[in-house]
């Protein structure tokens, strides 16, 4: 006994995805044309031959069926007799189908088994979820009124300008935001303004109020400041006494500036491609610093009722609806690039929630 299988989980409910299991019509544009066999109910010719695996058309006919999550088949390929079972169980995003083959007389040779398996793998995780997107298109109800099934489009640019402006909205503020900070910063680093100094009198000794302000200008005084000959010519003699105020201290050196933080590594995000309940994410995550980073990690968050199919470029683990990107370290001013494919069970879905780098948005979403 040789077995083959796979299974897929689907972002479709069951009554849908048995449909296309048990429809002639719709099985001929996901697996393989079929015709009636005439006079004998339940049984199929299914047009194999051409394809990858299997060496003449098949016969088939239904033994079991459990609407809509059992589909049991016996198969006849020239000769060579197999079971073919197609599982169907309800997911909290869809369902999942199983479908395995065994075959109960004859066997298929090593060159038919793996091309056969690959073929079946195929047509279950692309070939079927285009024709169930394509079935819910059709259950889609895009009126509105008696205007017409292009009245919804109108409403769907509207939305996206509205969604261009918030984002114009935003930049002006962001850019507003920084004028003013670095107007603050350069107001705090100027350096203050310098206090003229009072001509003496004419009888050559200072008043009693320019006595007060050189007294209480002497602190601001630096080292460096030079007195006029007006102010030394105003001021009495020194006394012999020491000063009570203690000698300043010989100024030390500054201590060396830290060392520059590495330059952390960037994303940004864009959706690659668009279908009708689904899209392809693609997150590009650039090294811009002189160094290379060890540790890095992309988070998404994925919008309700969506999975992920398929990543590539990149180690992932799945966590509710968060993806968690790694990857090997990366080269200064190196760059890798991640694609995912989603499912998504929203018409007008096309990106995730969010994606952060290193606790930083990444660009472009």
């Amino acid at each position: 006994m040789i077995e083959i299988g796979a299974q897929v989980d689907l972002s479709h409910p069951p009554d849908r995805v048995w449909l296309a299991l048990t429809d002639r019509k719709l099985l001929g544009r996901w697996f393989a044309e079929a015709d009636t066999v005439e006079g004998v109910a339940d049984r199929l010719l299914l047009h194999t031959a051409e394809l990858p695996g299997f060496e003449a058309n098949v016969e088939v006919e239904v033994t079991e069926r459990q609407e809509p999550a059992l589909l049991v088949l016996a198969c006849d390929e020239a000769g060579r007799l197999s079971e073919l079972t197609c599982a169907v169980t309800a997911t909290g995003q869809g369902c999942r189908l199983e479908v395995r083959e065994v075959t109960t007389h004859g066997a298929w040779s090593a060159e038919q088994h793996d091309p056969r398996e690959q073929q079946l793998r195929q047509a279950l995780t692309v070939r079927l979820p285009a024709i169930l997107d394509w079935l819910a298109f059709q259950q889609v109800d895009l009126r509105r009124g008696d205007g017409g099934m292009t009245t919804e489009l109108p409403l769907v640019m509207l939305r996206a300008s509205g969604r261009t402006r918030r984002r114009r909205r935003i930049l002006v503020a962001l850019v507003a935001g920084a004028a003013l900070l670095a107007g603050t910063a350069a107001w705090i680093t100027l350096p203050p303004e310098s206090t003229p100094t009072a001509a003496p009198t004419s009888t050559g000794a200072p008043s009693p109020s320019e006595t007060a302000g050189a007294t209480a200008a002497a602190p601001r005084a630096t080292p460096s400041t030079r007195p006029s000959r007006s102010t030394a010519s105003a001021t009495t003699r020194p006394s012999r006494t020491p000063s009570a105020q203690p000698p300043s201290s010989p100024a030390s050196a500054p201590p060396p500036a830290p060392p520059a933080p590495p330059t952390p590594v960037v994303a940004r995000y864009e959706t690659d491609s668009s279908r009708l309940f689904g899209y392809t994410g693609e997150v590009v995550v650039d090294n811009p610093g002189g160094v290379a980073v060890a540790d890095w990690a992309v988070v998404v968050t994925l919008g309700e009722g969506t999975t992920v199919d398929d990543v590539d470029g990149a180690n992932w683990r799945l966590d509710g609806r968060t993806i968690t990107f790694t990857g090997a370290p990366l080269a200064a001013g190196g760059s890798r690039t991640i694609s995912f494919d989603v499912r998504d069970s929203r018409p007008k879905a096309r990106e995730p929630e969010s994606c952060t780098i290193g606790g930083q948005p990444c660009a472009g979403l």
